[in-house]
């Protein structure tokens, strides 16, 4: 699918596309659930992704949207991301996340790592 001259890089994993309109960001849809049964494919995936954005300047946006539920695993997931992309001077954006979830990742103090978009951004 091009869009632009090709600007559109389209990545699939396990029937999720990930598209980025820009060089320096690729955008990763998270599973229904993001729990211990999916962790390991959405950490693999978003792992391929970070190392395919210029280091220095990379931006990862995980879109939440058609998340449901996360658990202890798949919070430990994200917290692993976001390691490899502090190691790579990359942003990991967190979009579209529900209310419970966001309450998740203030409570555990976690918001103060990603960058955190509204559903309808």
């Amino acid at each position: 699918m091009a869009l632009g001259r090709g600007l559109v890089e389209p990545f699939l994993e396990e029937n999720r596309a990930v598209m980025s309109l820009r060089q320096t960001e690729k955008i990763l849809a998270a599973p229904e659930a993001l729990s211990l049964e999916t962790r390991t494919a959405f950490r693999r995936t978003a792992s391929e992704l970070l190392d395919q954005l210029p280091e220095g300047t990379g931006r990862l946006v995980i879109d939440l949207s058609g998340t449901r539920t996360v658990d202890s695993a798949g919070l430990g997931a994200l917290m692993l991301i976001q390691r490899k992309a502090a190691e790579r001077r990359q942003i990991v954006c967190l979009r579209g996340a529900n209310e419970e979830l966001r309450f998740l990742l203030v409570l555990t103090k976690l918001d103060d790592l990603f960058e955190l978009e509204g559903r309808s951004a």
